[in-house]
């Protein structure tokens, strides 16, 4: 049997089973509940996050005959006709690759055709803001006022760059980057589904490289399940990934607090010969800088950083060594130098100076010493 890629083998099939965006599926719902559906949407957000999984469901929902509460039953004839990706009925179109004004003439003349043995025909327009300023004209007045039986769902991770006379035409939904409590339960239950053991801190560090991105977190997951012998592991995820352990990052900041240049630079030799890249490690370093600024600053701070307890603990006192000054100082200096270091001809060098920079900087003295 053909693998399936585990964002594919679970995408979602109705409303109940999308995650993190209850805003957008309650609206629709509520739209096809009570026959009250839009002639034009769009759908905008980051990548991965259910912009497409969303527009098939809908474009079901709408067709369904015996739809639940505005969601697609699954078991009527049309429903289970629409689950064939060539049905006739749900046109996906990619505008990255059909972005020419010509595309877009083919579907005003398509679309006045009737749909066969449905309510609707629904085209999904996939990456909208990459067709031309002609073929957003040519869209435009067939956007306005399609024939009865059409609707457009157009979805784009770059909404700015579309015209106003296209946003003005379109009821908009805002996706959001789902959170890591909720990607960290749904791989819970993906890897019980598929038989496959854990530990929940290998979960959380996946569901956190995941960045909100649903795609990318079981992206991730399926990687770190070819390459884990029969268990996920915290130390198969941070293999994999190349990501740094807190303890590491935790020793790194103890050894800028100290001040002690030698010490530091043995740091960098050892995480430079373990192979980490050190582009990532950057990354993590300004992030560190982040969280520990939220531990200092916010109210209830880990319902922000969703830390384990111990390690929470660990960044909650390891705040106190630093002023708000020079964690801002830090996320600066560490945040900025990421793209430098993906073009250096010698990126342990960069990160020494770097590392020397901070510790000795402008806001050196507001580092407390215990």
């Amino acid at each position: 049997m053909e693998h399936l890629a585990l964002y594919r083998k679970y995408r979602p099939k109705t409303f109940d089973e999308v995650i993190g965006q209850e805003h957008i599926t309650r609206a629709l719902q509520n739209q096809i509940a009570t026959n009250k559906i839009g002639h034009a949407y769009l759908f905008t957000g980051a990548r991965g996050i259910g912009k497409t999984s969303i527009a098939r469901i809908f474009a079901k929902a709408v067709n369904c005959e015996h739809n639940k509460n505005g969601s697609p039953c699954g078991e009527c004839e049309v429903c289970k006709r629409l689950e064939n990706e060539n049905d006739i009925n749900i046109i996906e179109i990619d505008a990255a690759s059909n972005n020419r004004v010509d595309d877009v003439r083919e579907i005003r003349e398509k679309v006045k055709f009737l749909p066969v043995g449905a309510k609707y025909k629904v085209y999904i327009i996939d990456e909208v803001h990459m067709l031309t300023d002609s073929a957003f004209n040519a869209l435009l007045k067939t956007l306005e006022e399609p024939p009865s039986h059409v609707i457009f769902i157009l979805a784009t991770t770059e909404a700015h760059k579309l015209p106003a006379t296209i946003l003005s035409r379109c009821i908009k939904f805002d996706f959001r980057l789902v959170s890591i409590q909720e990607l960290e339960k749904l791989l819970q239950k993906i890897l019980d589904n598929e038989g496959i053991s854990y530990d929940n801190d290998a979960l959380r560090l996946i569901a956190s490289a995941g960045e909100g991105s649903v795609r990318d977190t079981l992206s991730i997951a399926d990687c770190i399940v070819a390459y884990s012998d029969g268990k996920i592991t915290k130390e198969s995820v941070l293999k994999v990934l190349g990501t740094t352990d807190y303890d590491l990052l935790i020793s790194f900041f103890d050894i800028l607090k100290e001040k002690d240049i030698g010490k530091l630079l043995q740091f960098v030799d050892n995480i430079d010969k373990s192979g980490k890249n050190l582009s990532v490690f950057v990354k993590e370093l300004s992030r560190h800088s982040r969280n520990l600024l939220i531990c200092k600053s916010c109210n209830l701070p880990n319902e922000i950083l969703n830390l384990p307890d111990d390690v929470f603990e660990k960044y909650k006192q390891q705040a106190n060594d630093f002023s708000e000054k020079a964690l801002i100082s830090f996320m600066q200096c560490f945040g900025g130098a990421e793209n430098e270091l993906r073009y250096t001809l010698s990126p342990r060098l960069l990160l020494e100076t770097l590392s020397l920079s901070v510790m000795n900087g402008e806001n050196s003295d507001d580092v407390k010493k215990n």
